[in-house]
């Protein structure tokens, strides 16, 4: 059974007994029958005091299958869980006005040693019966020093928990390379140099640098490999707890996270959400607009009116976007693939105005519709000049981990022709400290743009 699962089945297990082993203190406490008098105080109680207990349940690590891997680290993190809920369970009868006197005492004191029995007995049958499957994850220890020497030999305890250690590489050339340390089945596989090759031979999912290093270098590196997608992590120094957050720990040695997920998980759904919503009902208010940029366009350059083009969205994944046409017909057709200047000859008129105000990219919310685009992301750059990008920019890879938008903070921040390098830093800005409030901040600054035609080319 697969982690995710298992933590699922303990939230489910969890809620049902709990409630069952409530049903059944009352059933003991009067006797065999449930009187209404005191049974409805549990009734209208019963979803908070579902959450209450799960709740304590997290905060000892019962949905954690590495905190309970033992029996007695099961009992122990029950016992805690079940009576700080007795505790609070007590505390919101009492507190909960005259309807919830009449919630039992004693049926409370009762339910903590039937609580105690099911929740312990459930699990320690579960992990008789049921193994749990972890994913691997193949970790890279930077560093041949006592701290990484002892960080890989926790790592090679916590096996069964997925980690499997490929490897240490030496934290700087100084450190002696081939002289494979105390930790059985280990060697050094290199020195920082090395760190993109080691990690593609050895498809590591995570690097833990321990020893010193130039870590701008070995992040740039792995990106220019195409392995921007592992994570790295740091022991840090005193200086750089002072201004990061130490995300997690192995065994007591402290872990901070250079890399981190570019999308918090709820981002995902809520952006397309927003996106689905918002696109609809611009294109209802704004319907007259597109109507006339229409006809303005067959006015002024004939047919055809929409411009559609092969970009690269999310995961470097191919798809037509859709825009009004601004330029001359068959614009590329001397020069082949060109980048977009300021004052571009090939840009008519009437193409400038719908530019300067944004016009031509009302199309797009059909790309917004289809799921290929978001409102708020990177700009959608063609094949020809991302193949060319990711061979001169480190890190240019990096930016196709999230949908591209129709507009960004590369957009609003930069002018028009702002050079690629720093067109990325906007979007890695972007990407890894977005969040709602910065969408909006976004949007209401290309609202501005728009209305006041401000660097449009």
């Amino acid at each position: 059974m697969s982690r995710g699962r298992f933590i699922s089945l303990s939230v489910l297990f969890d809620a049902v007994l709990i409630n069952i082993a409530f049903v059944g203190a009352f059933y003991v406490r009067f006797g065999g029958v449930l009187p209404a008098f005191n049974f409805d105080a549990y009734i209208a109680l019963a979803p908070i005091l579902t959450l209450i207990y799960l709740a304590t349940g997290y905060i000892y690590g019962l949905y954690e299958p590495e905190r309970t891997e033992s029996t007695w680290s099961v009992a122990r993190a029950v016992f805690s869980a079940v009576t700080l809920g007795a505790i609070l369970t007590a505390a919101v009868s009492f507190m909960g006005g005259p309807r919830f006197f009449s919630f039992s005492r004693l049926a409370i004191l009762m339910s903590w040693f039937l609580h105690n029995a099911a929740l312990v007995g459930w699990r320690l049958l579960f992990m008789r019966l049921v193994s749990i499957e972890w994913p691997e994850q193949r970790v890279l220890v930077v560093g041949v020093g006592d701290v990484s020497i002892e960080l890989a030999a926790e790592l090679k305890r916590r096996s069964r928990w997925g980690y499997r250690v490929v490897g240490l590489l030496a934290g700087t050339e100084q450190e002696h390379v081939g002289e494979s340390p105390p930790v059985d089945g280990l060697s050094v596989l290199g020195g920082p140099a090395d760190a993109a090759r080691v990690v593609a031979e050895n498809r590591v999912d995570r690097v833990i640098i321990v020893s010193p290093i130039e870590l701008r270098a070995l992040v740039e590196d792995l990106a220019l490999a195409q392995e921007s997608d592992v994570r790295v992590d740091v022991v840090p120094e005193l200086y750089e707890i002072f201004i990061g957050t130490v995300d997690s720990r192995i065994s007591d040695i402290p872990l901070m996270e250079v890399t981190r997920s570019s999308v918090p998980p709820y981002m995902t759904s809520v952006k397309r959400s927003i996106d689905l919503v918002g696109a609809l009902l611009i294109l209802v208010l704004l319907s007259p607009v597109l109507v006339l940029a229409w006809v303005g366009t067959v006015a002024t350059m004939g047919f055809p009116v929409l411009f559609r083009q092969e970009r690269v969205g999310k995961e470097l994944k191919l798809f037509e976007v859709f825009k009004l046409r601004t330029m001359v017909r068959d614009a590329e057709k001397k020069t082949g693939p060109v980048l977009a200047s300021e004052d571009d000859p090939r840009v008519t008129p009437w193409g400038r105005f719908m530019r300067t105000y944004r016009i031509d990219e009302l199309p797009q919310l059909f790309n917004i519709l289809k799921g290929n685009m978001s409102f708020v992301g990177p700009r959608p750059e063609r094949k020809f000049f991302v193949d060319q990008n990711m061979i001169d920019i480190p890190g240019y890879r990096e930016r196709f981990n999230v949908k591209p938008g129709v507009t960004g903070l590369a957009q609003v921040s930069g002018g028009y022709a702002t050079t690629p390098e720093r067109k990325l830093k906007y979007d890695l800005i972007y990407m890894y400290h977005q969040n709602l409030a910065m969408d909006a901040q976004i949007v209401l600054e290309t609202l501005r743009v728009v209305l006041t035609g401000r660097g449009a080319r």
